[in-house]
């Protein structure tokens, strides 16, 4: 089995408006046209790629394409789709078995769908996608509403529309001209063509709001969600307070380090470098570096944050652990969360500061000093 898709991108989208067809619209930063053609490409089960163009759209094509080295023909459209489709057609290379013709307008299609419809020519000459109508139809006229209409067995045709490559052929060549889709070309040359699960995000850019629908689509489809662990130990020494996530704490002890030693703020930012993959604080601001001694913990903690920003994500929560019997950190808490909030430019609500014991156990429990635990999702849409 050999697969190849044909693209049809030989129309002129006027219905969306610009100052060129749609195809060659951007959309998320890239030409619609390449986005189809792109995610045909990706496709491990789909060897070839024809592409139909508009005999005047050659450079638009060239400007779509840069970047993405793909091996892609192209051949010029025809005056009607069906035209198009069949000069495609005439262009798959030698061996190809099956064919997968695909709307060049409709940049959203997954693996998924296609892989649905290259399986269902395994029992049946063609195959479509297609979702079942849902709303309620009515039949109308001069903008009146004249009857109801059954949905029942109604469905809204998708692409990519696959077929055995000399079944289509032939029903190409036989077909008198003016069909809508190659379902409609198929079934006129009486092939059986099997109904696949559609997709509602494989859209069909038809007018200047769909590019927002597909803006949201691309959007929740490239959402990248990262989490991060960072921890963090320091041993008491002699001293009369202990500073926890910028705050300064009344304890008999301190905490011993090489900066300020806040071990909360710490955990945080490892976890900010654990989740970007960023390293760790020691390799920021290693400690043999005389500078950073009794170096205020900010610092590093707005280095991550800034790091975050750099890479185009935002920090959609933190959550910190302090693990000690002494100091109690719930009465500081609300303050520790405010700081961190503030130092992290997030909302207060998407940190949390809360401590717990080790039951006496540990050196935590005999009271030699702070642990802290942290996780920290970041966000890039």
């Amino acid at each position: 089995m050999t697969v190849t898709a044909i693209i049809v991108a030989a129309g002129r989208g006027t219905r969306v408006g610009g100052d060129r067809p749609k195809q060659y619209q951007p959309l998320g930063g890239r030409a619609v046209l390449g986005r189809t053609v792109a995610g045909f490409a990706a496709h491990p089960r789909v060897t070839g790629l024809v592409v139909v163009l508009h005999p005047d759209d050659a450079d638009l094509f060239a400007e779509a394409m840069a970047g993405l080295d793909l091996a892609v023909t192209t051949v010029p459209g025809g005056a009607t789709r069906d035209a198009s489709v069949a000069a495609g057609l005439g262009a798959v290379p030698s061996g190809t078995t099956r064919v997968l013709i695909h709307d060049g307008a409709r940049p959203l299609v997954s693996a998924a769908l296609i892989d649905r419809v290259i399986d269902a020519l395994d029992t049946h000459p063609g195959a479509a996608p297609a979702l079942a109508v849902t709303d309620a139809l009515w039949r109308g006229a001069a903008g009146r509403v004249l009857a109801p209409h059954p949905r029942d067995g109604l469905f809204r045709a998708q692409t990519p529309q696959g077929f055995r490559i000399e079944a289509i052929r032939a029903a190409h060549a036989a077909h008198p001209g003016g069909a809508a889709d190659d379902v409609e070309v198929a079934l006129a040359a009486g092939l059986d063509v099997a109904i696949v699960e559609g997709d509602e995000d494989n859209l069909k850019i038809t007018h200047a709001q769909d590019f927002a629908r597909a803006e949201r689509v691309l959007r929740e489809r490239d959402m990248d969600i990262r989490t991060g662990n960072g921890f963090d130990v320091h041993a008491f020494c002699e001293g009369d307070g202990v500073i926890l996530c910028g705050i300064k704490v009344p304890h008999d002890k301190a905490l011993k380090g090489h900066s300020d030693a806040d071990v909360g703020m710490h955990a945080v930012t490892d976890a900010i470098y654990g989740a970007l993959a960023d390293g760790d604080i020691g390799q920021h601001f290693p400690p043999s570096d005389p500078q950073w001694k009794g170096a205020a913990s900010d610092i590093f903690l707005k280095h991550a944050v800034g790091r975050v920003a750099e890479r185009g994500y935002r920090i959609a929560h933190a959550d910190l652990t302090l693990i000690c019997e002494r100091p109690k950190i719930g009465p500081v808490a609300g303050a520790m969360r405010a700081e961190m909030a503030r130092l992290m430019g997030i909302e207060l609500d998407r940190i949390s500061v809360k401590a717990t014991t080790s039951e006496q156990l540990g050196f935590t429990g005999r009271e030699e000093g702070i642990a802290a635990l942290a996780t920290v999702t970041l966000v890039r849409p």
